[in-house]
This record gives C-alpha cells, sequence and structure tokens, in this order.
C-alpha cells in the first residue's frame, strides 16, 4: 500500500509541477509586458522589474500631459479608438443576439414554407469567411452611402451593418440549444395566459442564457479585435476601431513606442476581461441549470 501510495503522491506531484510550468509560460509575457508599459525606457529587453517606474506611458496613451512641466500630449485619438471599438462591439453584439434568438426561435418551433430552404441557404452562407466578400463589402456601402451617408463606407453604422453578416452562424448556434428545450414548457405558459412573445422571452430565453452569453462573448471579442474589415472601411483618424489604430500608431515610429504600446495593450484587453468575467458565471451556472415548472 505504501508504494502504491507513494506513485500516486509523485504522479499527482508530477501533474502540479506541470501545471506551474505551463502557468508561468503563459503568464509570463503578461507579466512582462505589463513592466514595459511601467518602465521609463520602455525597450524590450529592458528588467523584468525596472529599477523606477514611471506613469509617463500611461499618461500618453490616456491623453494626459506626459512631459513634467509641459503640456506636451499625444497626436494620437487612442482613448476615442476604445471608445468606438467599445460603441461598434456592444451594438453589433446586441443587434446579433437579437436577430439570432429571434430567427432561431422561428426557425425552431415554427413549421413553415421556405423552412429547410432557409436552414440550407444559412448553412451554405456560413461556409463562406467574410473577407472573401470584403470587395463586394465596400462597394455595397459605397453604393448605399450615397443615398444614406450615416450607413456608407468610413462609418461605425457601415461596420455594423457588415459585421451583422455573421448571423446565420449563432442562428444555428442558438437553434440548436432551443431544440434542446421542450417546447411543452412553453405550451403550458400559453395555457396559462401568456402570448406566443411573452412565453419567449420569460420561459425560453432565461433558459438559454448559457448559449446567449456565448454568443454575446464571442461576437464581442470577434468585433473588437476584427483588423481586416474595419482597415478597409474606415479611413478618418477619429472613426477608427482600436485595433486599426494602434497598429497606425506602432508602424511609425515602432522602436521607440513600446512603452506606449505595451500600456495600450493592457488596456485594449481591459474590456474584454470585464465583460468576460462579468458573464461567465452564466455560462458555468446556466450548464447544469434545468426549467421546472411549479
Amino acid at each position: 500500500m505504501d508504494i502504491y501510495k507513494k506513485k500516486e503522491q509523485a504522479t499527482m506531484l508530477a501533474r502540479h509541477l506541470f501545471l506551474i510550468a505551463i502557468s508561468i509560460v503563459v503568464i509570463f509575457p503578461v507579466f512582462y509586458v505589463i513592466s514595459i508599459s511601467f518602465n521609463p525606457l520602455g525597450a524590450i529587453g529592458s528588467d523584468f522589474i525596472p529599477d523606477k517606474f514611471s506613469l509617463t506611458h500611461w499618461k500618453y496613451i490616456l491623453g494626459l500631459p506626459y512631459i513634467e512641466g509641459e503640456s506636451t500630449v499625444t497626436n494620437f485619438p487612442i482613448i476615442r479608438w476604445l471608445f468606438n471599438s467599445l460603441k461598434i462591439s456592444f451594438l453589433t453584439s446586441l443587434l446579433v443576439l437579437f436577430l439570432s434568438t429571434t430567427s432561431a426561435y422561428a426557425l425552431s418551433r415554427f413549421k413553415f414554407r421556405g423552412r429547410k430552404t432557409s436552414l440550407l441557404v444559412l448553412m451554405i452562407v456560413q461556409m463562406f469567411p467574410s473577407i472573401m466578400a470584403l470587395v463586394a463589402f465596400y462597394l455595397i456601402l459605397t453604393f448605399i452611402g450615397k443615398y444614406f451617408p450615416w450607413l456608407g463606407t468610413d462609418t461605425h453604422w457601415g461596420l455594423i451593418l457588415v459585421y451583422l453578416g455573421g448571423t446565420p452562424f449563432n442562428i444555428w448556434l442558438i437553434k440548436g440549444y432551443f431544440e434542446t428545450i421542450p417546447a411543452s414548457m412553453e405550451e403550458a405558459a400559453i395555457i396559462d395566459g401568456c402570448s406566443r412573445w411573452q412565453a419567449f422571452y420569460k420561459i425560453l430565453l432565461p433558459l438559454s442564457v448559457p448559449i446567449l452569453a456565448v454568443v454575446g462573448l464571442l461576437t464581442f471579442i470577434g468585433t473588437f479585435a476584427d483588423f481586416i474589415v474595419p482597415s478597409v472601411l474606415l479611413k478618418s483618424q477619429d472613426q477608427l476601431t482600436f485595433a486599426v489604430g494602434i497598429q497606425l500608431f506602432i508602424s511609425e515610429s515602432f522602436s521607440n513606442r513600446w512603452g506606449q504600446f505595451a500600456a495600450a495593450s493592457i488596456l485594449g484587453a481591459l474590456p474584454i476581461m470585464l465583460v468576460f468575467f462579468s458573464i461567465h458565471r452564466y455560462i458555468i451556472s446556466g450548464l447544469s441549470a434545468g426549467g421546472v415548472k411549479e
């Protein structure tokens, strides 16, 4: 028995050491970026723990005077870029959730002519990446912009309109989840006096929080981190998203801006972290939750 216990302890120790090593490999670059953002030198290859900490790089990206005694501020609207990305990602997530849930509900609960054809079209559309239609998107928005300037190129609403093209995948995803929920629960609610719409948002949606949280999170992250589409559709500096703006910022003088780039990277990662930690409990708790009619 002692031999088996020793083997078990050795195996457990090896697993813990392996996990610790993986954690160090993953966490070390993050702490190094944080260190560079507070290092007044702000250069790659500097000490992991700087001799002196400075907020110069953070003041630079926040648009504050970063030279003591002078009113020198950055010419790059980094905070505006961040706000643009947050606005676009938030609105896109809301619209995608609305369109996806209503469409998935109709396809999973109602029988109508053309239903199978619609599902087939959605499946085919989602097989092609959006980058293949980038030229078409640009031409379409250019044409729309002649009649609705707020929906053309170099506008946030035009970019959001393009992002809504990724809805078919989410419709299939949510539809599959809806079909795991018994329709008898909605029928019971309707018998009790609920309308079809009330049964949808009072019964079905609360039970679908896990998949809605996943779709909303993936849409937010994908939109926030996207570079290719906004780099083609957006031209004005004030209209740029965070990813495109930071690329422009670092491309002009990358060797002298690693400290500012590190601080901007941390600032850009904060919204995604906050969104994830604010909804992850719904994902975890909802996976084992069920519906009980009392």
